[in-house]
């Protein structure tokens, strides 16, 4: 009887976690445009942003954008940076 309570409420806190991860709220489109406007601006004219990331700040050109989830970056110190969008805080352009 205690295994089947136990599988029971593993299945449980399986299902449950994944609605609550299906259910986070998504960007807002606007907030997607803005940043794809500056991603386009960076590859065209090979110009640096710089990315703040839950409180830190990472500086690179954009190589790629990947769909509307992630960007991939190049800076001097590393060759390859893929930023999920979801978790950029601000992007900015000098």
């Amino acid at each position: 009887m205690n295994t089947r309570m136990l599988t029971s409420a593993l299945t449980l806190a399986a299902v449950l976690g994944c609605d609550a991860y299906a259910q986070t709220p998504s960007m807002p489109t606007t907030v997607v445009q803005a940043y794809q406007e500056l991603f386009a601006a960076s590859q065209k004219e090979k110009r640096g942003l710089t990315f703040h990331v839950h409180g830190q700040t990472i500086g690179g050109a954009v190589v790629r954008v990947i769909g509307n989830d992630a960007v991939e970056i190049r800076s001097q110190q590393f060759s390859r940076i893929i930023i999920r969008l979801d978790s950029i805080d601000a992007v900015a352009m000098n």
